[in-house]
């Protein structure tokens, strides 16, 4: 499928559908756990943001990584450019990207995704928020190449310089639990 066909086509389906490279793969449901982690990101993000001229979208929106190879939908997008704050379609150019870490997804947005999210030139720092416990890793732009890592555990608070945003770990975690309902 080129990328035309898949622009077209996609907003007529039910589910979602990440593109890469000519090939379609359905988005399936997270748990409750993973959406309230992402709401518990967004809520304080979008006040946080809008008075900054910034705009946070959560899992519904897509990321153009580039116009002819990929199309992902991360859990949290944040894009300060003016030209994604009327998009329409897609996100061109993300400052921050987070992925909510199931069992399910955990290899894709530590691997394919990370290689690929890495490659936008906007892009300031990629956060990974496990659901399974309480961690948080944050990947920040460095000089040249070079990403720095600073992994968060409970009692931290999460720091997105990008954005000039700080919260306690907890505020990503309230209300979600761990083990299994009964």
């Amino acid at each position: 499928m080129t990328v035309e066909e898949y622009l077209e086509w996609e907003p007529q389906q039910d589910l979602r559908y990440e593109y890469a490279n000519g090939e379609v793969f359905a988005m399936t449901g997270g748990t409750i756990p993973h959406n309230d982690i992402a709401l518990n990101l967004y809520r304080p993000l979008y006040p946080h943001l809008r008075s900054r001229g910034c705009r946070a979208n959560v899992s519904d929106v897509k990321v153009q990584l580039t116009p002819q190879s990929r199309y992902y939908y991360p859990d949290v997008i944040v894009s300060c450019d003016p030209e994604d704050l009327n998009a329409r379609k897609f996100i061109q150019h993300p400052k921050l990207i987070a992925e909510v870490l199931s069992p399910s997804t955990s290899a894709k947005d530590r691997d394919e995704k990370f290689t690929y999210y890495l490659t936008i030139p906007s892009l300031q720092e990629y956060i990974l928020i496990d659901s399974e416990k309480i961690s948080v890793e944050r990947y920040c732009r460095g000089e040249g190449r070079m990403w720095l890592y600073y992994p968060y555990t409970a009692g931290d608070i999460v720091t997105l310089s990008s954005i000039e945003f700080e919260c306690p770990i907890e505020l990503l975690y309230e209300g979600v639990l761990f083990n299994t309902e009964e």
